[in-house]
C-alpha cells in the first residue's frame, strides 16, 4: 500500500536534503507531494531551481502518513512563518502520525511552534542551542514517537531510510538502500 507523504519546500530551502528525501521515499514507492509555500517554483540555498508538484494551500484538506521538512536557511523561516503548513504539522502531531525535520528545520519550525515538547530531537549543529531538550543532539537521526529528526545534509540518506523503514517496515528500507548500493 502506497503511503502518502508531503515535503514542503520554500526559497532558501537546502535542497540536496529536499531532493534526497524526495527521491529515497519515491525509490520506495510512497506518493509523495512536493508543496511550495511560495510560488510553484523555488531557488533553493546553492541557486538551484525547484519546480513543486502544488502549492502548500492545495494540500491543506489531505491526510499525510508523513510530512517532512527539509532545512536550510532561510528555507526554514520561510516555512515556519506559513500558517497552512503551521496547521498540517499541528494536526499530524494531534492525529498522531508522523512528522519530521532535517538540518535546521526541527528548531526554527518544530520547536518555535511547539512540536517538540516533551520530545528529544536533534538537528544541525549550529541550531542545537535553541532546542529544548539536548538529550540526543549528537545523534544523527532521532526517533521520537511520531517525530522524527535528523542534524543535516550529510545524514539525509540515513534520514530518509529511517523514514522508509517506519512507513513500510525494515525490509522495504534494506530493498532502497542496496537499490542505492548502500
Amino acid at each position: 500500500m502506497s503511503k502518502k507523504v508531503l515535503v514542503p519546500v520554500a526559497d532558501g530551502t537546502e535542497e540536496l536534503e529536499a531532493v534526497g528525501i524526495i527521491d529515497v521515499l519515491r525509490r520506495a514507492e510512497a506518493e509523495v507531494t512536493v508543496a511550495s509555500v511560495g510560488q510553484l517554483q523555488i531557488t533553493a540555498s546553492r541557486g538551484v531551481k525547484l519546480i513543486a508538484d502544488t502549492l502548500i494551500s492545495d494540500c491543506v484538506d489531505t491526510q499525510y502518513d508523513l510530512v517532512v521538512l527539509p532545512g536550510g536557511i532561510p528555507g526554514a523561516d520561510n516555512l515556519r512563518d506559513s500558517g497552512e503548513l503551521t496547521g498540517i504539522l499541528k494536526r499530524q502531531n494531534e492525529k498522531g502520525r508522523f512528522y519530521g525535520a532535517i538540518c535546521a528545520s526541527p528548531a526554527i519550525i518544530l520547536e518555535h511552534h511547539g512540536l517538540l515538547k516533551g520530545r528529544r530531537a536533534t538537528c544541525h549543529p549550529a541550531f542545537t542551542d535553541q532546542l529544548s531538550n539536548t538529550d540526543k543532539i549528537k545523534s544523527k537521526v532521532v526517533v521520537d514517537g511520531n517525530c522524527i529528526t535528523s542534524q543535516g545534509a550529510g545524514t539525509v540518506i540515513d534520514f530518509a531510510l529511517t523514514l522508509v523503514e517506519l512507513l513500510y517496515d525494515k525490509k522495504r528500507r534494506e530493498a532502497v538502500a542496496a537499490s542505492m548500493a548502500i
